[in-house]
C-alpha cells in the first residue's frame, strides 16, 4: 500500500476529485491547508503577523491506495491540477506498513 499526499490549487480541487472519484477512490482526506514554500503561488502570497511568512491557501489530498493504483491516481492529479504555473502543487508517495481499525483496533500488516 501507498499513500499519496498531493498539495493542489483551491481552485483545481474539485475537477480533480471528481476525477479520482470516476477513477475509483471510495475515499481520501482533503484538508485546507497554508503552503510556506517556494512552489507556492506568488500570485496570491498573504503577509500575515501569525506566519511573519509569505504563505499560499492550497488543498492537501491524502489518499490510500494498493501499489498498482499509485501511477494511474498520480497522472489523474498531474492531467487535472496542472496550469503550467508556478504553485500548481506537489505529489508526496509514501509506503503505508501498517492500517488499525479504531473501532475494533484490528491490526493490519501491509
Amino acid at each position: 500500500m501507498k499513500e499519496i499526499k498531493a498539495y493542489i490549487r483551491r481552485e483545481r480541487a474539485d475537477l480533480i476529485i471528481q476525477n479520482l472519484e470516476s477513477a475509483g477512490v471510495k475515499g481520501m482526506t482533503v484538508i485546507d491547508v497554508y503552503a510556506l514554500c517556494e512552489w507556492a503561488d506568488q500570485d496570491s502570497f498573504s503577509y500575515s503577523i501569525e506566519f511573519v511568512e509569505k504563505y499560499s491557501k492550497v488543498i492537501k489530498l491524502e489518499i490510500v491506495c494498493d501499489d498498482e493504483e499509485v501511477e494511474k491516481l498520480s497522472e489523474i492529479i498531474l492531467r487535472y491540477g496542472h496550469t503550467g504555473k508556478s504553485g500548481d502543487g506537489m505529489i508526496f508517495i509514501s509506503p503505508v506498513e501498517t492500517s488499525i481499525k479504531i473501532k475494533t483496533k484490528e491490526k493490519n500488516k501491509i
